[in-house]
């Protein structure tokens, strides 16, 4: 497991621009309180290298890092395809996602603030599993709002929270006072992250002990994800003999694109080698319902519905979009971070939206070739790379792809069924 993350903010195409701050109180106010400093700080690192605290690397290590890297032969051998396609497991971490990377650090960072409760919100679920986990782990307790329609779809996520010791409340939450405002507008309310982003904040704002923390969206958080791309290079080269980026080749990462740390923490390590001329290409894999990156308009947004975080330019659909109760609660993000946003604006990331039966028959497809079952927003990924795949066959290439799976499904299967069950 790598000892440093790798701050890559020097190897972005271009600088993030200003954000806007004009509530009152103002993020920035709102941030200082809820937020350890520690997290604050790694926002904008002035190292390169940034270590990984010991307890953090230890916890790290005991839950499973480095995850294994896995070549797709079965796959390969259905499509009948020359090309290489490799999945970076974080669905075999104990809470079934790449999450627990980031919500380890930031736990630990909590505590040695002297903080005693973790808040936060999470959508399809996996986020606050993590952060429930994580809590335990530096004698923290926990409180979560997760998005209702996701809390509704899959039961068993909060029963894992729960079991753990957190408390779990849907959201819009009655327990907030943005909560029972967007209630009185829409008691039907499916909930959203941003809804949810809104309720934690305000939670924590009222508990003077509390830390809020973000699962995406954050600098700090895609610095802590980081070990996702260092870990993917030292794999290929090592135990596989590979190097991405050989000219002509096609070769591609590709990772679901929500909040945007996963494809931020796989892809990050890689954008100085493709600046220097590594042929690489990055593609990110959104849902048709909240496609900001294929079709949002680049405008200043917030991340949350109660003006609680900063304005940032990015990819969105506007803050009154509500997106549809679909089984892929992590893609359901109305506007797109600054850092994935300017990836894209520069042409540096690509884009592709899918329909979730799409995205769910690829998920079915890599279960029956390789056995393995992925959360409905990394079974995005995977349709994305059936695509590749296609199009490199057409060109006679014989790219190296590399798939995040970034969580596992099985927590997800009543979703499976019930989109594929005709099929």
């Amino acid at each position: 497991m790598p000892e440093y993350w790798y701050n890559f903010l020097g190897d972005l195409p271009a600088h993030l621009p200003q954000v806007r701050d004009s509530g009152s109180p103002s993020a920035a106010e709102v941030s200082a309180k809820v937020r350890p400093r520690a997290l604050a700080a790694q926002n904008n690192p002035s190292e390169r290298w940034v270590a990984v605290p010991e307890q953090v690397g230890e916890r790290l290590r005991q839950c499973g890092r480095p995850t294994p890297l896995h070549r797709a032969h079965q796959l390969e051998k259905h499509l009948g395809t020359a090309a290489r396609i490799y999945l970076k497991r974080e669905d075999v971490l104990p809470t079934g996602s790449f999450k627990l990377n980031t919500a380890i650090a930031q736990a630990f960072y909590a505590a040695q603030e002297g903080r005693t409760t973790l808040v936060t919100e999470t959508g399809a679920g996996q986020w606050g599993m993590s952060v429930a986990l994580a809590a335990q782990m530096f004698g923290l307790d926990a409180e979560i709002f997760m998005v209702r329609c996701s809390l509704e779809q899959k039961p068993y996520r909060r029963h894992y929270m729960e079991l753990l010791g957190a408390r779990v409340r849907p959201s819009p939450s009655p327990h907030t006072e943005i909560g029972r405002r967007i209630l009185e507008r829409s008691s039907d309310h499916p909930g959203s992250l941003g809804t949810a982003i809104s309720d934690a904040i305000q939670h924590a704002l009222d508990r003077p002990s509390a830390a809020y923390l973000s699962g995406s969206g954050m600098t700090h958080v895609y610095l802590h994800q980081t070990l996702l791309g260092l870990e993917v290079e030292a794999q290929l080269r090592e135990n596989h003999g590979e190097t991405l980026g050989v000219a002509g080749r096609g070769d591609h990462l590709i990772a679901c694109s929500g909040g945007g740390s996963n494809l931020c923490g796989l892809m990050g390590p890689y954008l100085r080698a493709r600046a220097d001329g590594a042929d690489l290409r990055l593609l990110a894999a959104e849902s048709t319902a909240a496609p900001r990156l294929t079709a949002g308009t680049y405008t200043y947004g917030r991340a949350d519905l109660g003006g609680f975080t900063p304005e940032v330019l990015g990819y969105s659909m506007g803050e009154d979009f509500v997106p549809p109760p679909v089984h892929v609660g992590g893609l359901r993000n109305h506007h797109s971070s600054a850092i994935v946003s300017l990836l894209r604006r520069e042409g540096v990331l690509d884009a592709v939206a899918f329909e979730q039966r799409t995205a769910l028959e690829a998920g079915r497809l890599l279960l029956r070739t390789e056995g393995l079952l992925l959360a409905p927003e990394a079974s995005h990924a995977v349709a994305a790379a059936l695509e590749v795949v296609a199009k490199a066959d057409a060109q006679n290439l014989e790219p190296v792809i590399v798939v995040l799976a970034s969580g596992s499904g099985h927590l997800d299967l009543q979703g499976y069924h019930e989109v594929l069950r005709d099929a």
